[in-house]
């Protein structure tokens, strides 16, 4: 003859459950996913201004298909952005 098998249910509440977040875990843990998406957002700005300087690049050696002026302008939007980008690279970095 084979052992009967029962069914034992666990009544004890405690095990599985998470444990209540208190306000001030809940604080610092809104405070953490606030930080990284701020950085998220910043190193998104920062590939799009490189994006840009490439673009101004192009067309500031684009030659006499572009009017000067427009040349000019892109050049010093593409040398701006480059210390831009390096500015914002080197605070993140700090943070």
């Amino acid at each position: 003859m084979s052992p009967s098998l029962a069914v034992v249910a666990t009544n004890d509440l405690k095990t599985g459950l998470p444990k209540a977040e208190t306000v001030a875990q809940r604080v610092q843990r809104l405070q953490a996913e606030a930080r990284q998406l701020a950085k998220d957002h910043v190193r998104t700005l920062t590939v799009a201004m490189a994006d840009l300087e490439g673009l101004a690049a192009e067309i500031a050696e684009g030659g006499d298909s572009y009017p000067p002026g427009v040349r000019d302008i892109a050049r010093r939007l593409s040398e701006d952005l480059d210390s831009r980008i390096q500015t914002l690279e080197a605070i993140t970095a700090r943070t």
